[in-house]
């Protein structure tokens, strides 16, 4: 709730600051479509502008890797523009933190698009990168941070949606093959329970943010629908509602909330280590974690049995058929507000980042660029569809933030939905058919007040 709150306070702030600082046109405005500059297609990386000399401040969310990673990108980038230096500043609590520094128009060069931003804003503070349909022949997910066919960012590494693994454990646990289905995780978790000494599923509820990973898979994970996320879910009658055959949003959180209730995960939720919790996956002391493809390097470095950490998709077939989702992480954007050099400057940066810095593939993504290679790390996906959330029909474009935030579930917005189904279990208080029925009550009710149903 309080999250929600922060992000209706912050999208008040954002539309009063816009408004005074004169734009508030979301057809781009001068600022934001700059006709003159050049798209960053357009741009040949250590051959257009090699003279200028800027200063780009980066705000990023990596505060692991900022000062050393970053450095070795801003040594190698220098090669080619001397003249441009960078400072990286990294955020903790990032999305909360930068959504607020938007709201003054000098909060730096660079920054990761935060999701709190509407697409219809997007004018309001980003620079135009280029025609949607153009970049689109060169980069993945070019339609996630875009309005009107212009894309505003462009993604930093593409995730794709399963569950990380220890193989020795499994293997140790007597598993032969890859559960595809809740209740065959779920089994398999009792093996691992029963034949290791292995912690079977690892919440880390902790952290708090690692709740909300759970969001990510009722899309294309649990349908197989391209349109279920941004087409289907602000429609859709009592969207969280137990299929009954093992698909869908319900079936997604009935993994986590049976976990729970079988004492299939830590002995105490409320002690648990996030950075700890890498090395302990590296040794074999915790079976399985629900997180995005983005940890599979994480975890891997994190000790000396890289080779242990596997990655498969989420457990649940629809129709005979495993999806996984797939979509970007966070999207670079560039200020609107910055000066013509400063915008041509970042735009060749982020440029060099997607096109020769290797961090998307390093990071066991997706690559951004079309042409480059799948990571071995996401081996196991070969022969399971992957699906990208299409975006929202023509008009609905915040239909679903409105009824999502009007709720107050905040699906992908808070984590604090899906904390409430692992304390629920905990505690035994409620049943999650009794905690999805509350939701469908709030979808509803906010659905027919924003006219998606009658």
């Amino acid at each position: 709730m309080k999250k929600i709150v922060m992000s209706l306070i912050a999208g008040i702030i954002l539309s009063g600051i816009a408004f005074a600082n004169g734009t508030a046109d979301t057809s781009g405005g001068k600022k934001g479509s700059d006709s003159d500059l050049p798209t960053i297609d357009q741009l040949k990386l250590g051959q257009d502008y090699t003279n200028l000399n800027v200063t780009l401040q980066f705000k990023t969310h990596r505060t692991d890797i900022v000062d050393t990673i970053f450095n070795k990108y801003i040594a190698d980038f220098q090669k080619m523009y001397p003249g441009i230096k960078i400072t990286y500043e990294a955020i903790s609590n990032y999305a909360e933190t930068i959504t607020m520094r938007l709201s003054t128009p000098n909060w730096g060069d660079i920054c990761m698009i935060p999701t709190t931003i509407p697409l219809t804003e997007l004018p309001l503070y980003f620079q135009v990168l280029g025609n949607q349909d153009l970049l689109g022949r060169t980069y993945n997910f070019v339609d996630n941070r875009a309005y009107k066919n212009l894309t505003y960012g462009l993604s930093s590494t593409n995730n794709v949606q399963g569950i990380l693994y220890n193989k020795k454990v499994f293997q140790q646990a007597g598993i032969t093959t890859i559960p595809k289905t809740p209740e065959e995780f779920l089994g398999a978790l009792a093996k691992i329970k029963a034949n290791t000494k292995a912690i079977p599923l690892y919440t880390n509820f902790a952290a708090g943010w690692t709740m909300g990973a759970w969001d990510a898979y009722i899309g294309g994970s649990a349908t197989g629908d391209p349109n279920f996320m941004n087409q289907v879910l602000p429609h859709a009658s009592n969207p969280f509602a137990d299929r009954g055959n093992g698909t869908g949003p319900y079936a997604v959180y009935s993994v986590l909330y049976e976990a729970i209730s079988r004492n299939l995960i830590e002995d105490d939720p409320t002690t648990t280590d996030w950075e700890g919790s890498k090395s302990m996956l590296n040794r074999g002391e915790i079976g399985t974690m629900v997180l995005g493809s983005w940890a599979i390097v994480q975890m891997q470095e994190a000790g000396p049995n890289s080779a242990d950490i596997g990655y498969m998709s989420f457990p649940i077939t629809v129709n005979g058929k495993q999806y996984a989702a797939a979509g970007p992480d966070y999207c670079y954007g560039i200020n609107v507000n910055s000066s013509r050099d400063n915008k041509i400057a970042a735009m060749l940066y982020i440029k060099y980042l997607v096109e020769n810095s290797n961090f998307d593939y390093d990071q066991g993504g997706i690559p951004t660029v079309k042409a480059h290679p799948l990571p071995p790390t996401l081996s196991a996906f070969t022969g399971i569809e992957l699906v990208s959330d299409n975006p929202a029909l023509a008009g609905e474009e915040e239909l679903l933030t409105k009824i999502n935030t009007d709720s107050e579930i905040g699906i992908n917005m808070t984590n604090q939905h899906v904390i409430d189904i692992a304390e629920a279990a905990i505690r035994r208080t409620k049943t999650l058919k009794q905690i999805t029925d509350e939701w469908n009550s709030k979808w509803t009710a906010s659905q027919k007040k924003y006219g998606a149903i009658k």
